[in-house]
């Protein structure tokens, strides 16, 4: 009978097989299931967007909008100098824009490519060109490798460096008193890499920790990763090699941190002068760093670390303490003249003053 038929409306199914009945109940049941999906679909993607706008947020609000190749610029100093400013760059391993009053304004004539002035203690930037921008870095890649071989070895047992055919077959700067099947303590060869910057020194080292250079270059870029260098890589212990070897100022800012940190580095590096053991006739190594600041007596130089090649130019990490006050500059293919020395001066005397010391 017909719903509807004689006045009568019937809500009653028809009687059906039960395997008809069994599918149409399949059919909902799967209905809603789809229906369920795709609510949570819906709701997935509603909480990720909000998310990217929550992290928006804080990113504007701790001042990390300095992305490779823009300057932020807040006050010009002259006509061919350089646009300084308060540093806008990823915040990174406790680098961080200064509270207000600590904008440092400075005219460098001639700018580096790239450069930070910042506080080694709190991690303060105080001015930046272009901090994330990825260039070669020469024998600054050097930090690494002195970071590594402190990390791999013991203070005192100043185990011997076996001096083997590759590091007599460098280039570029060396110790060049080092000869095949030579042995030399750790600690004169890490004198040897970091004052005159012995590319000799860096390949002996490299092969002593990490038994071949690739495997030595291997952990450079393994620690690099751990430590989120995220602009740098590495192809040599010693940085002669310009391709693919690069940084950016941001992560050698985070890298003299870590080297000033380690006593047996923060003493190396402050010093003017070494005379360490070697096996020659009169058994000593006269050693002399490279380091303008520490050659022009700089008042409170503390370190890092020189570099160059000619497609990386002039390249500086230093740090000087003045009353308790700490800071690190990075300057990256600076200009011959004035050159790295001046540059790294008057930004440091711009950033003493700015904390009024």
């Amino acid at each position: 009978m017909r719903a509807g038929q004689f006045g009568i409306l019937h809500a009653v199914d028809p009687i059906l097989p039960d395997h008809v009945l069994q599918r149409r109940h399949e059919r909902r049941a799967e209905a809603r299931a789809r229906q369920r999906r795709r609510r949570l679909r819906q709701l997935a993607i509603a909480a990720f967007v909000a998310g990217l706008a929550v992290l928006g947020l804080l990113a504007a609000s701790l001042g990390g909008g300095g992305g490779r190749g823009g300057e932020h610029q807040a006050s010009a100093a002259g006509r061919g100098g350089l646009r300084a400013h308060a540093a806008r760059v990823p915040v990174r391993y406790g680098l961080r824009p200064p509270p207000r009053g600590l904008h440092v304004v400075v005219d460098l004539g001639r700018p580096p490519r790239s450069g930070l002035l910042f506080n080694l203690d709190n991690g303060e930037l105080l001015w930046s060109r272009d901090p994330t921008a990825v260039v070669p870095i020469a024998s600054l890649t050097k930090m690494m490798t002195a970071l590594l071989v402190v990390g791999n070895t013991e203070p005192d047992a100043d185990d011997p460096v076996l001096v083997k055919h590759a590091a007599m077959a460098y280039q570029g700067s060396g110790i060049g008193l080092l000869k095949l099947g030579m042995r030399v303590g750790v600690e004169t060869m890490l004198y040897g890499l970091l004052l005159p910057s012995g590319n000799d020194a860096a390949i002996a080292l490299a092969q002593h920790v990490g038994g071949t250079v690739p495997r030595f270059v291997a952990m450079m870029n393994r620690e690099a990763r751990l430590m989120h260098l995220t602009c740098t890589h590495y192809v040599a212990p010693d940085g002669f090699i310009d391709r693919d070897n690069h940084s950016c100022a941001v992560d050698l800012a985070v890298l003299a941190r870590d080297m000033l940190r380690q006593p047996r580095l923060a003493r190396i590096v402050r010093s003017r002068s070494a005379v360490e053991p070697f096996p020659i006739k009169g058994g000593k190594l006269y050693l002399y760093n490279n380091n303008p600041l520490l050659r022009i007596g700089y008042p409170g130089t503390i370190g890092v670390k020189t570099g160059y090649t000619q497609l990386a130019g002039h390249c500086l990490v230093a740090a000087a303490e003045r009353h308790g006050v700490r800071l690190g500059v990075v300057l990256l293919n600076t200009p011959t003249v004035p050159g790295t020395g001046p540059q790294a001066e008057t930004l440091l005397d711009a950033g003493f003053r700015a904390y009024g010391v």
